[in-house]
C-alpha cells in the first residue's frame, strides 16, 4: 500500500534530507523500501543501525556504492548520530539523498542540538485514514477502520485474535522500550496502569486531580507521565480554542489515543477517529507548507461544546461535531455560529444523510464524504481554505 507521504518525500529529498518519525509499528519501514523500489532489508541502501555488520561499516564513514538514496533506520540509538549522518550528508549531498527513519526516539533527540540545522525536513507518519484506503471509501471500510485501527498491520491482517495479540505486544514494546530509554522511568507498573485508564477518557476533558487519585501519586507526577505517553505517540491532547466575547475554557484539555481502536465506548472511538483524521491533516499541512496548524476544540461556561476546531494560524478554518447517528444540526453548531465568525461547521455521522443548512454555514454530512473533503483540502494547498468552503 502506497502511503500519503511519498510523494512529498520524493520531492523534498531533491534538496535535503528527510526524517520520518512516528509511532511505532506505522509503516515508516515500508515507506522507506517502496522508496528504494519496492525493497526489502536486503536491498543495500537499507542500513539499519540493530544490524552488528552494518555498525561497524557505518562508524567506519563507508557506505554501499551506487546507491542515490541512502535510508539510515534506527540511526538515532547511536549517541553520536547528529555528527554522523551531518558527515555523510555534508560529504555527500550533491551525489547521494538521505531518508532517516525512526520512532519516538527520533523525534525526540532531534530537539537536543542544532548541528543538523536546515539540512532536513521532518515528516510525522500517521495510522492509515479513510482517503489512503482508496478514491472512494466505502462504508465497509470505515467499520474496518473502527473495528482494527488505522495500523497498517492489524487492519491488512482483518483478524480478531492477531488484531489483540499485536494490540498487548505493541503496548508492552512501547513501554519497555521507547519510554524507559527516553526517560529513564522506574515506576513502569504505574505508567502500564495510567495507559490502561486512558481508554476510558477519551473525549471528555482530561482531569488530572482524578487521575491523581486513581495512581495515588502526586498532581504533577501524573502530569509528567501525561507528557511522556504524548512523547511516544501512545496519546495527544487538544487545547481549547477561545472566542472574543465569549467565556469559554482555556485551560482544559482533552485526551485522544493514536490508536483509537483501544477505546470501548463506539461514540468515543468514533471521536477519536476523527481527532486523529484533523491532527493527521494538521501535521501534513505544517510539515509540508509551514503553516502553523491545531487541532483544538470549543466549550463556553455553560459547558456548550463542538468536538472540534481546525485552527491555521491562530484563525479558525472550520470546525466539526460528532454524531454517531443521523440527528439533526447540534442546537450548539447553531450557537457558536451565531456568536462566532468560524467560516463553516460540520456535524459528521456514521448515516447517509447530507444537507446544507445555510443559516449557520453548517452542513450535516457521512463522515465517509467528509474524508474525501480532507483529500481536496491537502490537493489545493496552500489555497485549500478556498477550495474548503
Amino acid at each position: 500500500m502506497k502511503r500519503y507521504l511519498e510523494k512529498q518525500i520524493t520531492q523534498d529529498l531533491k534538496e535535503k534530507m528527510v526524517f520520518v518519525g512516528g509511532p511505532r509499528q506505522v509503516g515508516k519501514t515500508t515507506v522507506a523500501f517502496h522508496l528504494l523500489g519496492n525493497a526489502d532489508e536486503s536491498h543495500p541502501a537499507y542500513i539499519n543501525w540493530d544490524s552488528p555488520s552494518v555498525k561497524q561499516s557505518i562508524l567506519k564513514g563507508e557506505l554501499p556504492p551506487d546507491q542515490p538514496l541512502i535510508v539510515l533506520d534506527e540511526i538515532h540509538k547511536y549517541k553520536g548520530w547528529r555528527n554522523l549522518v551531518k558527515g555523510f550528508y555534508d560529504q555527500y549531498k550533491s551525489k547521494r539523498q538521505f531518508l532517516v527513519t525512526g520512532s519516538a526516539r527520533l523525534d525526540y533527540y532531534r530537539r537536543g542540538g542544532d548541528s543538523l540545522q536546515g539540512r532536513y525536513h521532518y515528516y510525522r507518519l500517521h495510522p492509515l485514514s479513510l482517503s489512503e484506503l482508496g478514491k472512494n471509501p466505502s462504508k465497509k471500510d470505515f467499520d474496518h477502520l473502527m473495528t482494527y485501527g488505522g495500523f497498517p498491520e492489524p487492519f491488512l491482517k482483518a483478524n480478531a485474535r492477531h488484531y489483540k495479540r499485536w494490540q498487548k505486544e505493541r503496548l508492552t514494546r512501547v513501554l519497555q522500550e521507547d519510554l524507559t530509554s527516553l526517560e529513564h522511568v522506574k515506576q513502569v507498573s504505574q505508567l502500564d496502569l495510567l495507559a490502561h485508564i486512558l481508554p476510558s477518557r477519551v473525549g471528555s476533558i482530561l482531569s488530572i486531580n482524578n487521575l491523581k487519585q486513581d495512581l495515588q501519586t502526586a498532581f504533577e507526577t501524573v502530569e509528567r507521565w501525561i507528557l511522556m505517553l504524548e512523547n511516544i505517540y501512545y496519546c495527544y491532547r487538544i487545547a481549547p480554542f477561545g472566542l472574543p466575547r465569549l467565556r469559554t475554557a482555556k485551560k482544559e484539555k482533552k485526551l485522544y489515543l493514536w490508536d483509537w481502536s483501544q477505546c470501548a465506548s463506539p461514540s468515543a472511538k468514533f471521536e477519536n477517529l476523527v481527532a486523529s483524521h484533523l491532527l493527521k491533516l494538521c501535521h501534513l499541512i505544517e510539515d509540508s507548507e509551514g503553516e502553523e496548524m491545531q487541532v483544538q476544540f470549543i466549550r463556553d461556561s455553560e459547558k456548550r461544546e463542538i468536538d472540534f476546531v481546525v485552527v491555521k494560524n491562530r484563525k479558525p478554518l472550520f470546525a466539526v461535531e460528532c454524531k454517531t447517528g443521523e440527528s439533526d444540526l447540534s442546537p450548539n453548531i447553531a450557537y457558536f455560529a451565531e456568536r462566532s465568525s468560524i467560516p463553516k461547521f460540520y456535524q459528521v455521522h456514521q448515516g447517509q444523510k447530507d444537507v446544507e443548512i445555510a443559516k449557520y454555514r453548517a452542513r450535516v454530512i457521512p463522515f465517509v464524504k467528509f474524508s474525501n473533503l480532507l483529500v481536496s483540502i491537502v490537493k489545493y494547498v496552500p489555497s485549500f481554505f478556498e477550495n474548503l468552503v
